[in-house]
Protein backbone atom coordinates (compact mmCIF):
# COMPACT_ATOMS: atom_id res chain seq x y z
CA UNK A 1 0.00 0.00 0.00
CA UNK A 2 1.35 4.00 -0.81
CA UNK A 3 1.24 6.02 2.15
CA UNK A 4 3.36 9.04 3.26
CA UNK A 5 6.10 6.96 4.65
CA UNK A 6 6.96 4.92 0.69
CA UNK A 7 7.84 8.21 -0.79
CA UNK A 8 11.54 9.63 -0.39
CA UNK A 9 12.96 12.92 -1.91
CA UNK A 10 13.83 12.41 -5.56
CA UNK A 11 17.83 12.32 -5.43
CA UNK A 12 20.15 14.65 -7.76
CA UNK A 13 20.82 13.39 -10.92
CA UNK A 14 22.22 16.61 -12.57
CA UNK A 15 20.34 20.01 -13.26
CA UNK A 16 17.13 18.39 -15.21
CA UNK A 17 16.32 16.20 -11.59
CA UNK A 18 15.49 19.91 -10.17
CA UNK A 19 12.23 21.54 -11.25
CA UNK A 20 10.89 25.24 -10.79
CA UNK A 21 9.58 25.74 -7.28
CA UNK A 22 6.15 26.35 -6.94
CA UNK A 23 6.86 29.03 -4.28
CA UNK A 24 9.58 30.99 -5.06
CA UNK A 25 9.68 30.54 -8.57
CA UNK A 26 13.36 30.11 -8.77
CA UNK A 27 14.44 27.45 -11.39
CA UNK A 28 16.55 24.19 -10.77
CA UNK A 29 15.65 24.00 -7.26
CA UNK A 30 12.80 22.12 -6.47
CA UNK A 31 13.32 18.14 -5.40
CA UNK A 32 9.96 16.41 -6.01
CA UNK A 33 9.14 13.11 -3.51
CA UNK A 34 8.91 9.93 -5.60
CA UNK A 35 7.93 6.26 -4.80
CA UNK A 36 10.39 3.31 -5.41
CA UNK A 37 9.45 3.69 -8.95
CA UNK A 38 10.21 6.88 -9.05
CA UNK A 39 7.11 8.17 -9.69
CA UNK A 40 6.24 11.67 -8.37
CA UNK A 41 3.08 11.90 -6.06
CA UNK A 42 2.17 15.23 -7.03
CA UNK A 43 3.72 18.29 -8.44
CA UNK A 44 3.49 20.28 -5.51
CA UNK A 45 4.97 17.62 -3.58
CA UNK A 46 8.13 18.07 -2.30
CA UNK A 47 10.83 20.59 -1.11
CA UNK A 48 13.12 23.98 -2.21
CA UNK A 49 16.29 23.74 -1.82
CA UNK A 50 16.74 27.33 -0.82
CA UNK A 51 15.53 26.78 2.51
CA UNK A 52 16.56 30.24 3.91
CA UNK A 53 15.21 32.69 1.77
CA UNK A 54 12.03 30.74 0.62
CA UNK A 55 11.51 27.38 2.67
CA UNK A 56 9.43 25.64 1.04
CA UNK A 57 8.21 22.11 1.65
CA UNK A 58 5.69 20.34 1.18
CA UNK A 59 5.14 16.58 2.28
CA UNK A 60 3.32 13.37 1.24
CA UNK A 61 1.86 13.53 5.20
CA UNK A 62 0.10 16.96 4.73
CA UNK A 63 -0.55 15.84 0.72
CA UNK A 64 -2.93 12.61 1.84
CA UNK A 65 -3.94 15.22 5.11
CA UNK A 66 -5.20 17.58 2.91
CA UNK A 67 -6.62 15.11 0.46
CA UNK A 68 -7.78 11.57 1.75
CA UNK A 69 -8.87 10.10 -0.92
CA UNK A 70 -5.74 9.88 -2.62
CA UNK A 71 -4.86 6.73 -0.49
CA UNK A 72 -5.86 3.64 -2.22
CA UNK A 73 -7.48 2.78 0.79
CA UNK A 74 -9.23 5.79 2.06
CA UNK A 75 -12.71 3.92 1.76
CA UNK A 76 -11.43 1.75 4.49
CA UNK A 77 -10.34 4.84 6.40
CA UNK A 78 -13.24 6.80 5.98
CA UNK A 79 -15.94 4.43 6.29
CA UNK A 80 -16.87 4.63 2.80
CA UNK A 81 -18.30 7.91 3.01
CA UNK A 82 -16.80 9.57 -0.95
CA UNK A 83 -14.70 12.46 0.07
CA UNK A 84 -14.13 15.42 -2.15
CA UNK A 85 -10.75 15.62 -3.15
CA UNK A 86 -9.42 19.50 -2.36
CA UNK A 87 -7.07 20.86 -5.03
CA UNK A 88 -3.87 21.07 -3.79
CA UNK A 89 -3.01 24.70 -3.50
CA UNK A 90 0.37 26.70 -1.91
CA UNK A 91 -0.88 28.16 1.35
CA UNK A 92 0.21 31.34 2.37
CA UNK A 93 2.86 31.64 -0.33
CA UNK A 94 5.35 34.11 0.78
CA UNK A 95 7.39 35.35 -2.16
CA UNK A 96 10.64 36.24 -1.49
CA UNK A 97 14.61 37.74 -2.71
CA UNK A 98 17.20 35.59 -2.70
CA UNK A 99 19.95 36.47 -0.01
CA UNK A 100 22.96 37.15 -2.59
CA UNK A 101 21.21 40.46 -3.48
CA UNK A 102 20.67 41.69 0.12
CA UNK A 103 24.44 41.06 0.79
CA UNK A 104 25.58 42.44 -2.02
CA UNK A 105 24.02 46.13 -1.33
CA UNK A 106 24.82 45.99 2.49
CA UNK A 107 28.34 47.70 2.92
CA UNK A 108 29.47 48.79 5.48
CA UNK A 109 32.52 50.35 3.64
CA UNK A 110 30.20 52.61 1.08
CA UNK A 111 28.04 55.09 3.31
CA UNK A 112 24.42 55.87 2.02
CA UNK A 113 23.23 59.81 2.39
CA UNK A 114 21.14 58.20 5.06
CA UNK A 115 24.14 56.64 7.19
CA UNK A 116 26.32 59.10 6.78
CA UNK A 117 24.04 61.83 8.87
CA UNK A 118 23.58 58.89 11.05
CA UNK A 119 27.03 58.62 11.28
CA UNK A 120 27.07 62.26 11.94
CA UNK A 121 24.79 61.92 14.79
CA UNK A 122 25.34 58.87 16.30
CA UNK A 123 28.94 58.36 15.33
CA UNK A 124 30.89 56.06 13.21
CA UNK A 125 31.33 52.94 15.23
CA UNK A 126 27.25 53.06 16.79
CA UNK A 127 26.48 53.49 12.71
CA UNK A 128 28.20 50.45 11.74
CA UNK A 129 26.80 48.58 14.14
CA UNK A 130 23.22 49.66 13.36
CA UNK A 131 23.84 48.98 9.67
CA UNK A 132 24.78 45.47 10.18
CA UNK A 133 21.58 44.42 13.02
CA UNK A 134 19.29 46.35 10.41
CA UNK A 135 20.69 44.77 7.15
CA UNK A 136 20.56 48.52 5.96
CA UNK A 137 21.83 48.74 2.02
CA UNK A 138 23.29 51.23 -0.25
CA UNK A 139 22.45 52.18 -3.84
CA UNK A 140 24.72 53.28 -6.47
CA UNK A 141 22.99 56.92 -5.96
CA UNK A 142 23.80 56.35 -2.55
CA UNK A 143 19.98 55.89 -2.13
CA UNK A 144 19.43 53.49 1.47
CA UNK A 145 17.68 50.84 1.40
CA UNK A 146 15.78 49.24 4.07
CA UNK A 147 15.53 45.67 3.49
CA UNK A 148 12.41 43.68 5.29
CA UNK A 149 13.60 40.75 6.55
CA UNK A 150 11.01 38.32 8.28
CA UNK A 151 11.88 36.73 11.44
CA UNK A 152 12.49 33.27 9.18
CA UNK A 153 15.43 34.83 7.64
CA UNK A 154 13.66 35.48 4.26
CA UNK A 155 13.84 39.27 2.81
CA UNK A 156 10.39 39.82 1.43
CA UNK A 157 11.42 43.33 -0.66
CA UNK A 158 13.46 46.43 0.53
CA UNK A 159 12.54 49.98 0.12
CA UNK A 160 14.74 52.51 -1.42
CA UNK A 161 14.78 56.07 -0.24
CA UNK A 162 16.53 58.99 -0.81
CA UNK A 163 17.53 61.08 2.08
CA UNK A 164 19.25 64.60 2.84
CA UNK A 165 22.39 63.62 4.01
CA UNK A 166 22.88 66.96 6.02
CA UNK A 167 19.70 67.11 7.96
CA UNK A 168 18.42 63.75 7.67
CA UNK A 169 15.45 64.49 5.96
CA UNK A 170 13.68 62.63 3.28
CA UNK A 171 13.90 64.15 -0.11
CA UNK A 172 10.23 64.53 -1.08
CA UNK A 173 10.96 67.10 -3.72
CA UNK A 174 8.74 66.48 -7.09
CA UNK A 175 11.25 67.39 -9.47
CA UNK A 176 13.47 64.46 -7.63
CA UNK A 177 12.82 60.96 -9.48
CA UNK A 178 12.63 57.89 -7.48
CA UNK A 179 12.12 59.35 -4.01
CA UNK A 180 10.48 55.98 -3.09
CA UNK A 181 11.15 52.65 -5.05
CA UNK A 182 11.43 48.74 -4.33
CA UNK A 183 13.60 46.17 -4.89
CA UNK A 184 11.10 44.13 -6.60
CA UNK A 185 10.16 46.52 -8.60
CA UNK A 186 13.29 46.91 -9.56
CA UNK A 187 14.21 43.49 -9.98
CA UNK A 188 11.40 42.89 -12.23
CA UNK A 189 12.39 45.46 -14.33
CA UNK A 190 16.08 44.00 -14.87
CA UNK A 191 17.76 43.09 -18.00
CA UNK A 192 19.76 40.48 -16.14
CA UNK A 193 17.61 37.11 -16.35
CA UNK A 194 19.39 35.73 -13.11
CA UNK A 195 18.07 38.85 -11.26
CA UNK A 196 14.96 39.57 -12.82
CA UNK A 197 11.73 38.46 -11.00
CA UNK A 198 8.64 36.85 -12.53
CA UNK A 199 5.49 38.84 -13.76
CA UNK A 200 4.07 36.59 -11.36
CA UNK A 201 6.00 37.82 -8.53
CA UNK A 202 3.81 39.09 -5.41
CA UNK A 203 4.59 41.59 -2.65
CA UNK A 204 4.07 40.60 0.94
CA UNK A 205 5.44 42.73 3.50
CA UNK A 206 6.74 41.82 7.19
CA UNK A 207 7.73 44.42 9.95
CA UNK A 208 10.99 46.12 9.33
CA UNK A 209 13.58 44.43 11.66
CA UNK A 210 11.36 41.66 12.67
CA UNK A 211 14.37 39.45 11.79
CA UNK A 212 15.75 40.96 15.11
CA UNK A 213 12.61 38.95 16.93
CA UNK A 214 14.86 36.07 16.73
CA UNK A 215 17.96 37.45 17.50
CA UNK A 216 16.31 38.91 21.02
CA UNK A 217 13.36 36.20 22.21
CA UNK A 218 13.46 38.25 25.47
CA UNK A 219 13.40 41.58 24.80
CA UNK A 220 10.05 43.94 24.51
CA UNK A 221 8.99 45.90 21.07
CA UNK A 222 8.48 49.20 20.09
CA UNK A 223 6.53 50.26 17.32
CA UNK A 224 6.80 53.07 14.92
CA UNK A 225 5.98 54.05 11.40
CA UNK A 226 8.97 54.71 9.70
CA UNK A 227 12.22 52.45 9.01
CA UNK A 228 14.80 55.53 10.10
CA UNK A 229 12.43 55.98 13.44
CA UNK A 230 13.30 52.52 14.18
CA UNK A 231 17.21 52.84 13.03
CA UNK A 232 17.91 55.76 15.01
CA UNK A 233 15.41 55.06 18.23
CA UNK A 234 17.44 51.35 18.35
CA UNK A 235 20.91 53.73 19.51
CA UNK A 236 19.56 55.47 21.94
CA UNK A 237 16.75 53.24 23.66
CA UNK A 238 18.40 49.96 23.39
CA UNK A 239 15.87 47.89 25.71
CA UNK A 240 13.33 47.89 23.05
CA UNK A 241 13.56 46.09 19.58
CA UNK A 242 12.59 48.69 17.66
CA UNK A 243 10.21 47.46 14.38
CA UNK A 244 8.74 50.23 11.81
CA UNK A 245 5.30 49.20 9.91
CA UNK A 246 6.05 51.22 6.82
CA UNK A 247 3.41 53.40 7.17
CA UNK A 248 -0.23 53.93 8.94
CA UNK A 249 -1.75 52.10 6.94
CA UNK A 250 0.35 48.58 7.55
CA UNK A 251 -1.19 48.32 11.09
CA UNK A 252 -2.52 44.98 10.02
CA UNK A 253 -2.15 41.16 10.64
CA UNK A 254 1.99 41.80 9.95
CA UNK A 255 1.56 42.70 13.40
CA UNK A 256 0.87 38.71 14.89
CA UNK A 257 4.30 38.45 14.54
CA UNK A 258 4.30 39.92 17.88
CA UNK A 259 2.26 37.72 19.94
CA UNK A 260 3.73 37.18 23.35
CA UNK A 261 5.53 40.17 23.48
CA UNK A 262 5.14 42.93 25.58
CA UNK A 263 4.64 46.30 23.09
CA UNK A 264 4.76 49.71 22.99
CA UNK A 265 3.49 51.87 20.12
CA UNK A 266 4.94 55.49 19.21
CA UNK A 267 2.96 56.79 16.88
CA UNK A 268 3.83 60.00 14.76
CA UNK A 269 2.40 63.44 16.37
CA UNK A 270 0.14 63.51 13.88
CA UNK A 271 -1.27 59.81 14.43
CA UNK A 272 -2.00 59.71 18.25
CA UNK A 273 -5.53 58.95 17.61
CA UNK A 274 -5.99 56.65 14.77
CA UNK A 275 -3.16 54.42 15.71
CA UNK A 276 -4.52 54.00 18.97
CA UNK A 277 -8.03 53.73 17.31
CA UNK A 278 -6.76 50.94 15.40
CA UNK A 279 -4.31 49.10 17.51
CA UNK A 280 -7.47 48.95 20.24
CA UNK A 281 -9.14 46.97 18.00
CA UNK A 282 -6.15 44.16 17.83
CA UNK A 283 -6.50 40.90 19.49
CA UNK A 284 -4.25 38.87 20.97
CA UNK A 285 -1.43 41.57 21.51
CA UNK A 286 -0.16 43.37 24.48
CA UNK A 287 -0.06 47.00 23.07
CA UNK A 288 0.32 50.22 24.87
CA UNK A 289 -0.05 53.46 22.93
CA UNK A 290 2.56 56.08 23.84
CA UNK A 291 1.30 59.55 24.45
CA UNK A 292 4.47 61.38 25.21
CA UNK A 293 4.53 62.78 21.92
CA UNK A 294 0.88 64.16 22.15
CA UNK A 295 1.28 65.33 25.74
CA UNK A 296 4.68 67.35 24.68
CA UNK A 297 4.94 68.38 21.10
CA UNK A 298 4.73 71.75 20.77
CA UNK A 299 2.61 73.72 18.05
CA UNK A 300 6.33 74.18 16.01
CA UNK A 301 6.06 70.18 16.53
CA UNK A 302 2.85 69.64 15.45
CA UNK A 303 3.60 71.71 11.87
CA UNK A 304 6.83 69.57 11.44
CA UNK A 305 4.73 66.31 12.05
CA UNK A 306 7.49 65.22 14.24
CA UNK A 307 8.01 61.44 15.63
CA UNK A 308 9.82 60.07 18.80
CA UNK A 309 12.93 59.97 17.03
CA UNK A 310 12.95 63.96 16.40
CA UNK A 311 12.24 64.13 20.11
CA UNK A 312 15.08 61.97 21.07
CA UNK A 313 17.07 63.36 18.49
CA UNK A 314 16.55 66.70 19.97
CA UNK A 315 17.07 65.63 23.70
CA UNK A 316 20.85 64.40 23.09
CA UNK A 317 22.07 67.38 21.13
CA UNK A 318 20.77 69.45 24.09
CA UNK A 319 22.63 66.95 26.69
CA UNK A 320 26.14 66.08 24.24
CA UNK A 321 26.52 69.49 22.85
CA UNK A 322 28.16 72.46 24.62
CA UNK A 323 27.87 75.79 23.55
CA UNK A 324 31.15 78.11 23.84
CA UNK A 325 29.94 81.42 24.91
CA UNK A 326 31.71 84.10 21.87
CA UNK A 327 34.66 86.30 23.79
CA UNK A 328 33.96 89.77 23.82
CA UNK A 329 36.64 91.50 21.46
CA UNK A 330 39.06 93.23 23.27
CA UNK A 331 40.00 96.72 22.41
CA UNK A 332 43.74 97.50 23.52
CA UNK A 333 42.95 101.31 23.40
CA UNK A 334 40.71 100.72 26.73
CA UNK A 335 43.61 98.50 28.29
CA UNK A 336 43.39 100.24 31.87
CA UNK A 337 47.13 100.39 31.92
CA UNK A 338 47.43 102.02 28.95
CA UNK A 339 44.74 104.63 29.96
CA UNK A 340 46.52 105.12 32.89
CA UNK A 341 50.23 105.60 31.07
CA UNK A 342 48.05 108.44 29.33
CA UNK A 343 47.49 110.33 31.85
CA UNK A 344 51.54 110.56 33.06
CA UNK A 345 53.21 110.53 29.28
CA UNK A 346 52.86 112.14 26.06
CA UNK A 347 52.15 109.02 23.69
CA UNK A 348 52.72 109.75 19.91
CA UNK A 349 52.50 106.55 18.75
CA UNK A 350 49.31 105.59 20.87
CA UNK A 351 48.28 102.79 18.82
CA UNK A 352 51.31 100.59 18.70
CA UNK A 353 52.13 101.52 22.68
CA UNK A 354 48.44 99.81 23.31
CA UNK A 355 48.66 96.67 21.40
CA UNK A 356 52.51 96.29 23.32
CA UNK A 357 50.63 96.40 26.60
CA UNK A 358 47.54 94.48 26.18
CA UNK A 359 49.63 91.79 24.09
CA UNK A 360 52.68 92.02 27.21
CA UNK A 361 49.86 91.82 30.20
CA UNK A 362 51.65 95.06 31.26
CA UNK A 363 50.49 97.08 34.44
CA UNK A 364 50.98 100.41 35.59
CA UNK A 365 52.76 99.81 39.05
CA UNK A 366 55.13 102.08 41.22
CA UNK A 367 54.47 105.18 38.71
CA UNK A 368 55.10 108.96 39.53
CA UNK A 369 53.90 112.07 37.74
CA UNK A 370 56.39 113.79 35.12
Amino acid sequence: MNDAYTYYLQPYRGIGSRLTCPACGDKHCFSLYVDKNREFLNERVGRCNHESSCGYHYTPKQFFADNPTALPNWQDNFFRIPQQTRKSTVKNQIWTITTDIVKNSVNPCIDSDFTLFLSSLIGRENTLKVIKDYHIGVTKNRDVIFYQIDKEGRCRTGKIMKYNRETGRRIKDENVGGKITWVHSVLKKSDNPKLRLSDSWELTQCLFGEHLLKQYPFKNVAIVESEKTAVICSSFWSEYIWLATGGKSQLNSKLQVLKGRKIVAFPDVDGYQEWKEKLSQVSGLDITVSDVLENNATAEDRDNHVDIADLLIRQYRKDHISITPVEEERDPMKNPAFLKMKEYVNISNAEEIAFLIDDLGLEMVGYTRI
